[in-house]
C-alpha cells in the first residue's frame, strides 16, 4: 500500500479538487490530505503564507509513514516540487497537474484581478468560469445549466492569502534537482494556468513524464475519469519498482550530487 500526500490548488481545497480521486485512490492506497490555511476546517494565519512552510506542513502531515508520493494540483503542484527538494528522503514520487514554477506577467495579471474581484462574489464566478473552465467544456452549458452553476461557485476565506502566495512563489530552480519519478498532467485547454507553464515544469525536470489531457483547469470537474486513470496508472507503476531499486537510485543520486558539488556546480 502506498501512501499518498495531496496538495490543492489556490482557492480550492481537499475535498473541493480530490473528492474523487481520494475515492478512488482509497481503496488500495493511504491517501492524506492537506488544507491550506482558510480552507475547510484549517483557520487562516495572520502571517503570510510561505512556499517553504507549507511544503514543510504538507510533509510534517505524513509523519508516521517514511515515504509517499505527492499529488500537486496547481498551487499545489508548486508546495510539492519545494517539498521534494527540502525532503528528498521522504517523497518518492510526484504527480503534477497543471503545474506553474513562477506567475508570468500575464499570471500576474490574472492574479491581480482574481483579487480585485473577490468582494464581488457574481463577477467573481463569472470570471471563475471564463478562466477554470475549458472552452469546449463551457460551450456546451445551456443557459439554465450556466446560471446554475455560477450560483453553485464559492471560494473559502484563505483564497486572498493564496493569491498572495502565488506571487511569490519561484520554484525555477527546484526543478533540476528533482530527481524522484514525476508525471506532468497538462490540461491542455487550460486558460489560467496554460500548458506554457505546465512544458516549463516538465522541460525543467530530467526525465519527467508528459501527458496530456484535454480539459481546463479544472480537471476534476470536466475529466474526472480519465484525469484519475492517468494519477492511478503513474502511481500504480511507482508501487511495482522495489525497494532495492529506490534505495539504489538514492544512492546513485546522493553520489552523484556529492561530485557535482565538489566540482564547485551543485550549489543552487
Amino acid at each position: 500500500m502506498t501512501t499518498i500526500l495531496l496538495a490543492h490548488g489556490a482557492g480550492g481545497g481537499i475535498q473541493a479538487n480530490y473528492a474523487a480521486l481520494i475515492e478512488d485512490l482509497s481503496r488500495d492506497h493511504t491517501v492524506i490530505g492537506l488544507d491550506l490555511p482558510g480552507t475547510g476546517a484549517a483557520p487562516r494565519r495572520s502571517e503570510p503564507l510561505t512556499v517553504d512552510g507549507l511544503a514543510d506542513e504538507l510533509v510534517a502531515a505524513g509523519a508516521g509513514h517514511d515515504r509517499f508520493a505527492i499529488v500537486g494540483y496547481s498551487l499545489g503542484s508548486a508546495l510539492a516540487i519545494r517539498a521534494a527538494v527540502r525532503h528528498p528522503d521522504r517523497v518518492s514520487a510526484l504527480v503534477l497537474t497543471a503545474p506553474f514554477a513562477r506567475p508570468t506577467a500575464r499570471f500576474t495579471l490574472l492574479v491581480e484581478l482574481w483579487r480585485e474581484l473577490l468582494g464581488n462574489p457574481e463577477q467573481l464566478a463569472a470570471f471563475g468560469h471564463l478562466l477554470g473552465a475549458g472552452a469546449p467544456y463551457l460551450d456546451r452549458f445551456t443557459e439554465p445549466e450556466l446560471a446554475a452553476s455560477l450560483a453553485a461557485g464559492s471560494f473559502p476565506p484563505g483564497t486572498a492569502d493564496h493569491l498572495d502566495l502565488i506571487d511569490r512563489v519561484d520554484v525555477r530552480a527546484d526543478l533540476a534537482r528533482i530527481t524522484v519519478p514525476t508525471l506532468v498532467i497538462s490540461t491542455t485547454h487550460d486558460t489560467m494556468v496554460t500548458p506554457y507553464h505546465h512544458r516549463e515544469v516538465a522541460d525543467g525536470i530530467e526525465s519527467a513524464a508528459y501527458a496530456e489531457l484535454a480539459s481546463g483547469h479544472l480537471p476534476f470537474v470536466e475529466a474526472p475519469d480519465e484525469w484519475i486513470r492517468l494519477i492511478r496508472g503513474f502511481l500504480d507503476d511507482q508501487s511495482r519498482v522495489t525497494p532495492s531499486e529506490t534505495a539504489a537510485a538514492a544512492t546513485a543520486s546522493a553520489t552523484a550530487d556529492a561530485t557535482r558539488g565538489s566540482k564547485g556546480d551543485g550549489m543552487m
